[in-house]
């Protein structure tokens, strides 16, 4: 399942990614906010994503939004399990999940249009893993630092 959220900061732009993913018949649940509230924080909407990502990793992926895309990472990589990435290309998404198989895409919302935004998701929801030896050798170093 793919999982989306954002704080204010993100939410415009979560709502045109979230057309943007129905237009293509992804899936996805969408778990918040519902309306736009100047007064939410990150954390709230970041830890819901990263826990659904957190419980089943090998099923799960996120994709989270905020202005500048660090708080929501920061937040998502508190948990077990998660490899969030801040994204603003398409290259560095691709790099993400080629390399490091990151299962939570993050957003920076000020800093990218909402076209970058969909490329950049169209992306890395289509990259794979590259389970080459060096990568996956790595991802169990990061894993035994948990």
């Amino acid at each position: 399942m793919l999982y989306i959220a954002s704080d204010h900061g993100g939410f415009e732009m979560k709502q045109e990614l979230a057309k943007y993913l129905k237009s293509k018949k992804i899936v996805f649940t969408d778990l918040g906010p519902k309306k736009y509230s100047p007064a939410d924080d990150y954390p709230e909407f970041a830890a819901k994503v990263a826990a659904k990502v957190s419980k089943e990793p090998a099923k799960n992926k996120g994709i989270l939004l905020c202005r500048s895309g660090q708080g929501v990472c920061f937040v998502a990589n508190k948990f077990k399990n998660v490899r969030a990435a801040l994204s603003w290309n398409e290259h560095v998404a691709k790099a993400s999940r080629f390399d490091d198989d990151v299962n939570i895409l993050c957003l920076p919302a000020d800093y990218i249009s909402p076209e970058t935004a969909m490329n950049i998701a169209r992306v890395w929801l289509n990259t794979k893993f590259s389970f080459g030896q060096r990568h996956i050798k790595r991802l169990k170093e990061v894993q035994q630092l948990e």
